[in-house]
């Protein structure tokens, strides 16, 4: 891809305007009884269909991926693989998962059946982010459409063909009307779905822009799940495996140009490996290929304006005394950022505070992993996290003390890959799940019901129940439960 082509992608698409959302809204309002009506067993089968039918026209979604944000061959490939995976766990798991089930009557309310259920909430909006323009979206999509809700889904401004070839596809195996709705244009056709008749938002992308969601759905009491981006670290002990942690790292910062919201921009290692972890992950980094070519590693930075951001977070953290391990201000050849290894970044550099969103990684040394985890949780942001050990069972001590949604040992980013782990974090990274069944039951509502299956011969929800009754239940409940 040239750079006039990845310039190109970006012309204006059609804007609906708050009408048009209205009508959306509207229209998938009309649609949703007739596809709750399907059950799970018959939203499993459309979903399945759904999915079958995007494997088997992988190619076009790869490219038109490739098409709207420059990013690479195989990183496009591991976006679909991901949507398939997902969509497969929603429609297979959503009966069991939101489905009838029985509970314990307890003790006062024994000649009654008690079930809880899952119920769709009716309309849920998506609104979608540009670095990963089919998965994210995909994640709250398959929930809700497995939950019985219909979806109107507002992508990106720069990825709107990725959004309509997705409702395109469902509408091709879907025999009725549509149920995943389309809506274009910028913040303004976001703020229009958020104001709308919609029962839930999911939105993925900048805190700053996830805290104005918020501000339009209290308009409405409509409740939201914000994703809002993440500052994530990486943990490397003195026992770790420093081959597997310095290449784990390097992709985990740099795969699609660094424009992952669990991308890894923050690595504490112990003093004694520090040395040999830089000298490992910086060689790595050299050899990785920028540019338009076709065996490039790292395709472009999709916003002109993050390079800017990019530039000032280095730029910050030099001022401040940090060293360039590797890359600098010759690592800029717009649209391009080639890999960038900065070390002794002081803690209160912005390159640390705030959302880099860009192949630029941060490696500083730490006397022990107390010391790193105190350093990684006092971030605003708590998406992921990650840590190496050569002792599992350590690994597992020091993730449970991590302030983060998601983490993995002796691995990166694994938890986005596995469709039945939530996906979500704290803090300025958001609140709510998608993924599994925490994001199934996001996107429902939760119903008790009672039968009654026979008429007790005390009844204490009475006026005419007897005089000694309740001292009665009150000497059972202390034989029962007073010990």
């Amino acid at each position: 891809m040239t750079a006039e082509t990845s310039a190109a992608r970006h012309e204006p698409d059609a804007t609906s305007g708050p009408a048009a959302v209205d009508a959306a809204v509207a229209e998938a309002r009309a649609a949703q009884p007739w596809w709750d009506g399907l059950g799970f067993a018959g939203r499993k089968k459309a979903l399945d269909a759904w999915r079958v039918l995007i494997l088997r026209r992988a190619e076009e979604l790869i490219d038109l991926i490739r098409a709207e944000t420059g990013k690479t061959a195989d990183d496009a490939r591991l976006e679909v693989i991901l949507v398939a995976d997902h969509l497969r766990w929603a429609a297979a798991h959503a009966g069991r998962v939101l489905g009838r089930r029985r509970v314990p009557s307890g003790l006062l309310m024994f000649n009654q059946s008690a079930t809880v259920e899952h119920r769709a909430l009716g309309v849920v909006g998506v609104i979608g982010p540009w670095n990963y323009p089919a998965f994210i979206p995909v994640g709250p999509v398959s929930a809700a459409l497995a939950a019985g809700n219909t979806v109107v889904f507002k992508p990106s401004e720069l990825t709107p063909a990725v959004g309509r070839w997705l409702a395109d596809t469902l509408a091709e195996v879907v025999r009725g009307p549509a149920v995943l709705r389309v809506v274009t244009g910028d913040g303004d056709t976001g703020a229009a779905l958020c104001r709308a008749a919609v029962d839930k938002v999911s939105f993925t992308g900048s805190s700053a822009t996830g805290r104005r969601v918020m501000a339009a759905c209290a308009e409405n009491l409509t409740p939201v799940v914000i994703e809002g981006g993440g500052k994530d670290a990486m943990i490397v002990a003195a026992d770790a495996d420093l081959d597997a942690a310095a290449d784990a790292a390097l992709w985990a910062a740099v795969s699609n140009a660094g424009q992952t919201c669990v991308g890894l921009e923050r690595v504490y290692v112990v003093a004694e490996v520090a040395e040999r972890f830089l000298r490992l992950v910086t060689a790595r980094a050299a050899a990785l290929r920028t540019g338009d070519r076709p065996d490039a590693d790292l395709g472009p930075i999709v916003l002109p304006r993050q390079i800017e951001v990019i530039k000032s977070h280095v730029r910050d953290a030099v001022a401040r005394g940090a060293r360039v391990v590797l890359g600098g201000e010759e690592s800029f050849t717009p649209p391009y950022v080639a890999p960038i290894v900065l070390t002794d970044v002081p803690e209160d550099s912005v390159a640390l505070t705030e959302e880099t969103f860009g192949p630029v990684l941060v490696v500083n040394t730490v006397a022990t992993v107390d010391e790193a985890v105190d350093r990684a949780n006092a971030s605003a942001y708590g998406l992921g996290a990650s840590v190496y050990t050569g002792d599992r069972s350590q690994g597992r001590r020091i993730a449970g003390r991590l302030r983060a949604g998601m983490v993995s040992v002796n691995a990166v980013i694994a938890f986005a890959g596995i469709p039945a782990l939530p996906f979500g974090g704290v803090g300025d990274s958001g609140f709510g799940r998608v993924h599994g069944p925490d994001g199934l039951r996001e996107f429902s509502r939760t119903q008790a019901v009672t039968s009654q299956r026979f008429r007790p011969l005390v009844q204490p929800n009475s006026f005419a129940r007897g005089p000694g009754t309740m001292r009665t239940l009150v000497r059972m409940v202390r034989a029962l439960h007073g010990r």
